[in-house]
């Protein structure tokens, strides 16, 4: 697809004529992508505006890739009721490691300009700061749907989140961006961007912004905080069981959002949907699409053959993992203890969603106490299980 404009993950430009006059230029365009090390994962969610970035690489455009490793001490305030918590330098030197290589299955890191916002905020000065935040004004920033939401609630808006979307339009002025991508919920930072731009006296960036991925909830937008997310590095079955667990209404979103089918196949899918064909073939086809995308051919093969074996055949797999283990334990330490979970509190809420069995039992009590013997088999979700030797 040469069209950037086809791209089926776009929401809106701003300003399209811009936009266009600025592709016809040949002139090789600066597009600026900006990610807080907040998390060290990158999902499916985030995917979306790192594929229209791949377009822009495949036209020949440079791509900067901007680590926000200093504006994630503030944490962006978009689409949150409440503050973020704030990092330690330790946990966003840790993240941002990550990055790179996640992006890399997406993105040519090779043909990325990679930049870490701390290389100018780093050295600011108070009176340079007092210089920038003069270019705009409180009510310009209180006009966000975020903060105005929270302030007539009664909740609490920190002036550090106030500065979050100035700082994020100076990014874009140190880079010289020509356009910014970011979602939806991005908007009012990547038009503060637009406005300082003008203000200092460079060619205004235009911005596109990116549908929402709604995750494996159905309801909410991706996101690692509400655990209704699919990461890219995760292994294999995870991703593919993940895929196979969405809502049949949307499967056809995730076609046109997180993989590379053209429109008129992804319009086949949905016209075979309608006319009756199984959905759960057409997620199947969905799973093994996003599998191979991230963990390859062979290994989305073999996801599906397994998940086959577990979920048609209701059978336990033969080559489970076998843990040695002694003793007597509540369930939710016994769950971390044998990696199964990543937390209690993941634990408790997959035993509230019935999603916890012993020896084919179903779990339905947090406090419930385990005595584990050899041969026990233990199931968590619909994909990992343990077997005690």
């Amino acid at each position: 697809m040469n069209n950037i404009f086809d791209y089926q993950g776009i929401n809106d430009i701003i300003s399209r004529p811009e936009l266009e006059k600025k592709l016809k230029s040949g002139k090789k365009l600066r597009i600026k992508f900006g990610a807080d090390p907040s998390r060290p994962d990158i999902h499916l969610g985030h995917t979306v505006p790192l594929m229209l970035l791949k377009k822009f690489q495949e036209l020949g455009h440079e791509v900067i890739f901007l680590i926000g490793d200093y504006t994630a001490r503030i944490g962006d305030p978009s689409g949150r009721n409440t503050a973020r918590p704030i990092l330690s330098d330790k946990e966003i030197e840790a993240n941002s490691k990550t990055y790179f290589e996640q992006v890399g299955k997406v993105i040519d890191t090779t043909k990325t300009e990679i930049r870490y916002n701390s290389e100018w905020y780093k050295d600011m000065s108070f009176a340079d700061l007092l210089k920038l935040t003069s270019l705009f004004t409180v009510s310009q920033i209180i006009e966000r749907d975020d903060f105005e939401k929270r302030l007539k609630t009664g909740q609490e808006v920190g002036i550090q989140e106030l500065l979050y979307p100035i700082m994020q339009a100076y990014d874009s002025v140190v880079l010289k961006a020509d356009i910014e991508i970011g979602g939806t919920d991005q908007r009012f930072n990547l038009l503060a961007g637009r406005e300082l731009q003008k203000k200092v006296g460079q060619v205004p960036q235009d911005i596109i912004t990116c549908k929402l991925l709604v995750g494996l909830d159905g309801k909410e937008k991706m996101s690692k905080s509400l655990g209704n997310y699919i990461g890219i590095s995760e292994s294999a079955e995870d991703i593919f069981g993940k895929v196979m667990s969405l809502k049949d209404e949307q499967i056809i979103e995730y076609f046109s959002l997180v993989t590379n089918l053209d429109k008129s196949a992804i319009e086949e899918l949905s016209k075979k949907m309608t006319e009756g064909v199984n959905p759960r073939d057409i997620k199947f086809k969905l799973a093994t699409e996003i599998t191979s995308m991230y963990q390859g051919k062979e290994q989305a093969e073999a996801a599906g053959k397994r998940f086959n074996q577990i979920h048609q055949k209701k059978e336990i797999p033969a080559d489970i993992e076998e843990i040695k283990l002694e003793g007597e334990f509540d369930i939710l330490p016994l769950l971390g203890t044998l990696k199964l979970v990543e937390s209690n509190s993941e634990g408790r809420r997959l035993i509230e969603q019935h999603g916890v069995k012993i020896d084919g039992a179903m779990i339905t009590e947090i406090t419930e106490r385990v005595k584990v013997y050899s041969g026990m088999v233990i199931q968590v979700g619909k994909r990992r299980f343990v077997k005690i030797k």
